[in-house]
């Protein structure tokens, strides 16, 4: 039997690899790209782009998801770019609907991990586990829904 992809990519979260590759990684089977190319490319994006806690990588790793199965080439028309835009948008909400933020500083309780204190803070907490599992999963699930429409 087939893993469910939410399970794989909290396992695969679990690992060594961040949000990011654990989310775009278990896609890498509808979008025709290899899971070592899908680790590589999200490889900057994981805790919130380098440590920066911007844009939580979770979600970073289902929009390159979404990008690659919808995003707009150079042979289609801008009408991609907004249907893509579309969904990116209807992603967020619903992430940030479950969640309440697409900020990885916000979703870890405000706890700055870029400085050595603030990653030690995390690690003590379990927050990669309690938190950031979890927003593998949904990115997984909500992603779902987008990627796998017929």
């Amino acid at each position: 039997m087939e893993k469910e992809r939410s399970v794989e990519a909290v396992e695969t979260f679990n690992k060594k690899f961040n949000c990011a590759q654990s989310v775009l990684s278990v896609f890498s089977t509808e979008l025709n790209i290899s899971k070592s190319d899908c680790f590589r490319i999200a490889t900057p994006f994981g805790s919130g782009v380098a440590f920066r806690q911007e844009m939580c990588g979770a979600v970073t790793g289902a929009l390159m998801a979404i990008g690659l199965k919808y995003g707009m080439d150079e042979n289609d028309s801008t009408e991609q770019k907004s249907y893509t835009y579309d969904l990116t948008t209807h992603f967020i909400s619903e992430f940030r609907k479950k969640h309440g933020s697409i900020c990885c500083k916000d979703l870890l309780d405000g706890i700055d991990m870029s400085t050595p204190e603030g990653y030690a803070k995390v690690r003590e907490l379990n927050i990669f586990r309690t938190h950031c599992a979890e927003y593998v999963r949904s990115a997984v699930l909500i992603g779902e829904k987008i990627l796998l429409r017929k």
